[in-house]
């Protein structure tokens, strides 16, 4: 029988020296790695110092620890690192409009707009598809691809979804190869000018629908296991609520209405998503609370699966119970109304998610009308509050915000009329007081 080994908390300074006279843990060298790093992250004598920041008169986009300017022409980073692995990615063409003139023509244009599918890593065509209104009719708002399922919404507020491995299987007529000749061009250069690639996915029936359903917005999201789907029925009195369902048989899960009473007009609605971490769990995010929430349930169990609260995250507010009782000069007291996602109140702004440093990112705007974001750090697993980064900039709640934590950087992209400006933080020794 093997001994009984205690488990006991190893701080960084340890795990390195047992590291450089070459003794490893159980476990791979990137997570420990990843648990040093967020040990000194989370230290008191270390904080984020703003290092870097530049202007565009164009978007700036921030992808896998590089910030592209220029539309993607200039490219910055900063520490080299792998991107993970992916395998597919495609491009939409615009969508073709009944011009007036063919309408009263009597022209019909029945092909709503083309998907190009390609393999990465080499770059390889797998195929040009058409949207037309013969196949998947009419009232085509918008097709997206993704985890190999083609999505299409219509304006009859639905979502239907296919297989594109069905499609591909049953509906490609030749296999191309950029830079090699194909039939389909006569004989011609496939993505050479103005040739280009054709389309060599020719659906003519509609493919199995896998799965459809009526919504708002036509917005759905698939996860969690047993797998579920959110939405929000199209109907006005669903208004603002989320409907979790059992995506095999399309079962309201109990407590699966998800809503939070946001009354301010201020502030955007309530939003929630899939967690990015694959646990299975829902993040709800609302003006002052963020709910993380569990699905309870197991597979052909003939039982609807349960929504429960894995634990909540609540911003500061500053009630004065003096302010919302006022007296007339006839003596007669009024109670003031006073809402909890007053603008004037710490707002929940974004959420980010750091998978190496398993951390929640949560950005407010503070307290006390500062106009300074503070990005709160939390626990993945429990929700608590390790510690709070103030960015220097102001935080105007009237412009676009985009922020990206990515393990020892906060990056702020932020939009004011026609200008983008970045902020790029870097975790550092905190410096001397004087």
């Amino acid at each position: 029988m093997a001994p009984h080994r205690s488990k006991r908390v190893v701080n960084a300074a340890e795990l390195l020296n047992r590291r450089s006279r070459g003794i490893r843990d159980n476990g791979t060298l990137i997570r420990h790695n990843m648990k040093v790093l967020r040990a000194v992250l989370l230290q008191d004598s270390r904080e984020f110092i703003k290092v870097w920041s530049k202007t565009s008169k164009s978007t700036i986009m921030y992808e896998n620890g590089k910030l592209y300017f220029e539309n993607y022409l200039n490219c910055y980073s900063w520490y080299l690192g792998w991107d993970d692995s992916q395998e597919m990615f495609y491009v939409k063409s615009v969508q073709n409009k009944d011009t007036p003139l063919a309408r009263q023509a009597g022209i019909a244009q029945n092909t709503v707009l083309h998907l190009a599918i390609f393999h990465v890593f080499p770059l390889q065509i797998l195929g040009i598809m058409e949207i037309n209104k013969k196949v998947f009719g009419n009232g085509v708002t918008d097709v997206v691809l993704s985890q190999g399922v083609i999505a299409v919404s219509y304006n009859i507020k639905s979502v239907k979804l296919y297989s594109f491995e069905h499609i591909l299987q049953r509906c490609l007529t030749e296999k191309l190869t950029l830079g090699k000749h194909s039939s389909l061009l006569g004989g011609k250069t496939v993505g050479d000018a103005p040739f280009g690639i054709p389309v060599n996915i020719q659906i003519t029936d509609c493919p199995p629908v896998l799965f459809e359903v009526s919504c708002s917005n036509n917005g759905i999201q698939i996860g969690g296991y047993p797998w579920h789907f959110i939405y929000t029925p199209p109907h006005k009195k669903h208004n603002g609520t989320h409907h979790i369902c059992s995506l095999k048989d399309s079962t309201l899960a109990t407590d699966g209405i998800q809503n939070m009473d946001c009354s301010s007009m201020l502030l955007e609605s309530d939003r929630i998503s899939f967690h990015p971490d694959d646990s299975g769990r829902l993040i709800h995010v609302g003006p002052t609370t963020i709910n993380v929430l569990k699905i309870l349930g197991e597979p052909d169990s003939g039982v609807p699966s349960k929504i429960v609260k894995d634990f909540s995250m609540t911003t500061q507010q500053n009630i004065n119970p003096t302010s919302q009782v006022t007296v007339t000069s006839s003596g007669r007291t009024v109670k003031r109304r006073f809402h909890l996602d007053d603008p004037n109140q710490e707002t929940f702004f974004t959420v980010e998610y750091e998978d190496e440093l398993d951390l929640l990112a949560v950005v407010t705007n503070g307290v006390e009308g500062e106009g300074k974001a503070h990005v709160r750090l939390h626990d993945n697993l429990s929700g608590q509050l390790l510690r709070t980064v103030v960015l220097d900039e102001p935080w105007d709640e009237t412009y676009r915000h985009e922020l990206f934590f990515d393990k020892d950087t906060i990056v702020h992209i932020e939009q004011k009329n026609t200008n983008y400006c970045c902020h790029v933080y870097k975790l550092t020794a905190a410096r001397k007081k004087d």
